[in-house]
């Protein structure tokens, strides 16, 4: 039985260069890692090797591929969460559409372009971090209960005049929900502020 070293080289590169991208992401503490990267990209890889070797005859090799890329939207839904009109894990699920490309082009023998993908993607995801934590704005949700509504209404007030910038409020049921947007770097600052502010309530923060 002869091993073919030249596919083995091709998961493994394609599942280092997966664990790559799932590193940033494990740094980050986001929901996929190294393992999910590292899996699907080996896992897209094999698939293109199947696609092109396993089948003899006249068969169309692109359709396991084509199927490697609607298919992988079912992980990366998986890591999509909407929670108090918060959507978060949007980057991941698209780390883990690249890195499936990325394992189909390992699959296919490209290892230069599977690289500077890999190269482009951390990059970008790294330098659009540090941009975003200088500069970036981010929405939050704060969360009070326990209160009668003419004080959540107030409340609302109380924040705008100290500068808290309220993007919009909901009140239902004894419970207020204010949507406040913040810049990055004010983030923690603002966050003490609101305590101090609702001291004497239920605060949840998201």
């Amino acid at each position: 039985m002869n091993i073919a070293w030249n596919f083995i080289l091709n998961l493994f590169i394609a599942g280092m260069l997966g664990g790559l991208i799932g590193l940033e992401r494990e740094l980050r503490a986001k929901e996929a890692g190294v393992r999910t990267h590292f899996i699907v990209a080996l896992g897209s890889a094999l698939f293109m090797i199947i696609s092109q070797y396993a089948f003899s005859g006249q068969y169309d090799h692109s359709r396991v591929a084509a199927q490697v890329v609607s298919g992988i939207g079912f992980i990366g839904a998986g890591v999509i969460i909407f929670q108090r009109n918060v959507i978060r894990g949007v980057t991941t699920a698209a780390g883990l559409w690249v890195a499936a490309a990325i394992g189909l082009a390992c699959g296919g023998g490209m290892y230069d372009i599977a690289i500077a993908a890999t190269l482009m993607t951390i990059l970008c995801m790294e330098t659009m971090r540090i941009i975003t934590k200088k500069i970036g704005e981010k929405i939050f949700s704060v969360s009070v209960t326990g209160a009668d509504p003419e004080v959540l209404v107030s409340l609302a007030e109380t924040f705008k005049n100290s500068g808290v910038d309220v993007e919009t409020m909901s009140i239902a049921d004894g419970k207020g929900v204010y949507q406040i947007r913040s810049h990055q770097r004010n983030y923690l600052a603002l966050v003490k502020k609101i305590l101090s502010l609702t001291k004497d309530l239920k605060v949840e923060i998201v």
